[in-house]
């Protein structure tokens, strides 16, 4: 559902944002990158990779050009592979607006500097990669959280580690613990029914869990970590703040 949001939002912002051709400038460095991706120069290509390079949870991300090299094949198969070498850098790339670049409904991103900072599209190997380490994770979770569809995010602060899962049709769970206890142990807390919310387009988010008279929201900071923790965790009680922490993102 959050992907599905995501993807409207994106067309239509693109419907309304673009529709002229790519300028001349930006299509110089688009045709070297559809080159080397048609040559297969894997190298070259990961010289345009805007690193770390994420990948659809819980698959870890790439963080360098000597891992990307060695991962080319489990993102840039045949099908992804003819989609760029057959695009056209004035016709097929949208520069849409602050985004950045666009391959056709966004298979991929790259910035004005040339680099490609977010790749849309998933093989078949990183599909069944994927499930393999869902299956994994959930064999080391409490059997009382072991059920989930995919995971979302785990958050660390000072005092709790919170997990939210996605249980499906548009349906998140809140797990807690202290933060010296492991998640193999079972929750303190448990919420179903949480929502997911963007909060405006530069990809910040936020998810609610309401428990009797307790609201429980996690913020997810995409735009503004400079300044601020990558994420946060705010309880409150009667409309009340009770408790305000920051946290950071467990990495994959």
């Amino acid at each position: 559902m959050k992907k599905l949001i995501y993807l409207i939002f994106i067309v239509l912002f693109v419907h309304n944002a673009s529709g002229q051709d790519l300028k001349p400038e930006y299509q110089k460095f688009v045709k070297s990158f559809i080159d080397n991706v048609k040559n297969d120069r894997k190298e070259a290509v990961a010289e345009a990779i805007k690193y770390p390079l994420k990948r659809e949870n819980p698959i870890p991300s790439i963080k360098n050009k000597a891992e990307f090299v060695k991962r080319y094949a489990e993102i840039f198969d045949a099908k992804l592979k003819a989609e760029i070498s057959k695009s056209d850098p004035a016709k097929d790339w949208s520069e849409v607006g602050w985004r950045g670049i666009m391959l056709n409904q966004g298979t991929m991103w790259m910035d004005t500097d040339g680099k490609v900072f977010s790749i849309g599209y998933q093989s078949k190997v990183e599909s069944d990669l994927k499930n393999k380490l869902i299956a994994s994770e959930k064999n080391k979770l409490h059997p009382s959280i072991a059920k989930f569809k995919a995971p979302e995010v785990i958050l660390e602060t000072s005092k709790f580690r919170v997990r939210i899962d996605d249980l499906g049709n548009d349906n998140y769970r809140y797990a807690s613990w202290s933060i010296k206890q492991s998640m193999s142990e079972k929750p303190d807390l448990i919420i179903t029914n949480g929502k997911w919310f963007r909060d405006g387009t530069g990809g910040n988010n936020h998810y609610d869990f309401k428990k009797g008279n307790f609201l429980y929201q996690c913020y997810i900071t995409v735009l503004g970590t400079k300044y601020s923790a990558p994420a946060n965790l705010t309880i409150y009680q009667n409309g009340k703040e009770i408790l305000n922490q920051d946290a950071k993102i467990v990495p994959r």
